[in-house]
């Protein structure tokens, strides 16, 4: 632990990213110190808009500083070359302390590319992880289901889905507390003989593995909640995540419109209000904060752009939850293990 007593995690947080910063990622800070102990918060960007948010709150701020950072990288900026221009930038100096070791985990509600390129340059990557994956958790009819890759590779090799599958395992175990989690390959039918050459090579890599692998699953699998762990591509992922992200908005819609269709429905409409609210909770990306970038030799998590402060919140206590599991590590041995006993993958 890098700062106050041995059980503090402090976490470096891109306060000038997100549609809504820094008001969000302020409140949200607030929030958190006041409601968690052993957490500290490094507000970093514009120093002057950062104390103007921090002054509608009335609190001890002890907890929480300033990392001043003048530059911003915007959302519609190549990643690439933002970064190469803007070091300066909070999303940058907020990587920085992590890798220094002043902060134990950064988060970010900014450029998804700019944060997923700038954490793979500034901290580096595991050893014997050839690329970094992000993950995102589905609502399902039961059980827990987090899907590996949702867009950080679109082009991938078999090898990137057997480290997936290794980090995504890891990750709901040692995250969610499921042990031995199992792991299905996306494909377009359960028989190994299925799919493209990467999904048939991926599943030969997949059964040699000792993971708990159950073969290949299909699209209605991931609501199921019956698999753990699933792995695909990012092209496929990030297709299926947002598809998913669409079905929120029509329920929201179709709700809508029935209610304004006369007072019956209305009435109707308003009864049924707590349980669609309850329902329509497990859809919302505010209560999983934010995406963990995994394979990157630090801890790093990614947010929505429109995050609020309850998401910003969340966002925190989830790279603290990955900070002091000790991620990092435990893939780091485990992907040495695997790839030690499957031959061609070192």
């Amino acid at each position: 632990m890098s700062q106050g007593t041995k059980d503090t995690i402090t976490i470096s947080l891109d306060a000038m990213g997100g549609d809504n910063a820094p008001a969000s990622e302020v409140a949200g800070a607030v929030e958190t110190v006041l409601s968690h102990d052993g957490i500290n918060v490094i507000l970093v960007g514009d120093e002057g808009k950062i104390s103007g948010e921090l002054k509608k709150f009335s609190f001890d701020n002890s907890r929480i500083r300033i990392h001043h950072a003048p530059d911003v990288i915007e959302m519609h900026e190549s990643p690439a070359d933002a970064i190469r221009k803007k070091p300066n930038s909070s999303l940058v100096v907020g990587l920085k302390l992590c890798r220094s070791g002043e902060s134990n985990g950064y988060i970010s509600a900014g450029n998804t590319g700019a944060v997923m390129a700038a954490s793979l340059f500034t901290l580096g990557r595991i050893a014997n992880i050839s690329r970094p994956t992000i993950g995102s958790r589905f609502p399902t009819e039961k059980g827990i289901t987090i899907v590996f890759d949702v867009g950080a590779n679109v082009d991938c090799k078999p090898v990137n889905l057997l480290e997936f599958a290794v980090m995504g395992s890891v990750y709901a175990d040692h995250i969610y507390g499921i042990d031995d989690p199992t792991i299905g390959l996306l494909s377009v039918g359960e028989e190994k003989s299925k799919g493209d050459t990467l999904t048939v090579e991926a599943h030969e890599l997949l059964e040699k593995s000792g993971l708990n692998f159950v073969g290949n699953v299909e699209g209605r699998d991931i609501l199921k909640g019956s698999i753990h762990v699933i792995v695909c591509d990012g092209f496929v992922g990030n297709v299926v995540l947002k598809f998913a992200e669409g079905v929120l908005g029509i329920l929201k819609s179709k709700f809508k419109d029935y209610a304004e269709q006369g007072i019956t429905r209305k009435i109707k409409a308003g009864m049924a209000y707590g349980t669609l609210k309850t329902v329509l909770k497990d859809f919302d990306y505010q209560e999983y904060g934010g995406v963990p970038l995994l394979g990157v030799n630090g801890v790093s998590i990614i947010g929505h752009g429109r995050s609020s402060p309850k998401a910003i919140v969340n966002m925190i206590l989830r790279a603290e939850q990955t900070a002091r599991a000790k991620i990092n590590d435990i893939i780091a041995a485990k992907i040495k293990n695997i790839k030690e006993f499957v031959p061609g993958t070192l």
